[in-house]
């Protein structure tokens, strides 16, 4: 199982696309789990990673990407 975590905040405008694109990948491939964070609930989890902005994608525990990525960069991310 592959935990995809996405990070995000209500005022952000770019993070709609994030968890929208992530949602769509896990759809598409099997095995993937999606947990979406609200930095503004949730600020310890941020900082476990050491996530100073949002959207940000960390895959098992690890920061891939920060900004929301490409579907196309997601899927090559998860194929490594």
């Amino acid at each position: 199982m592959v935990k995809i975590e996405v990070f995000t905040s209500p005022m952000c405008p770019h993070c709609p696309a994030a968890k929208r694109i992530v949602d769509e990948v896990a759809k598409e491939i099997e095995g993937i789990e999606v947990v979406h964070i609200n930095v503004m609930e949730h600020p310890e989890k941020a900082a476990e990673l050491g996530i100073m902005a949002v959207p940000t994608v960390a895959i098992n525990g690890e920061v891939k990407f920060v900004g929301a990525p490409t579907k196309d960069a997601l899927i090559a991310e998860l194929k490594k």
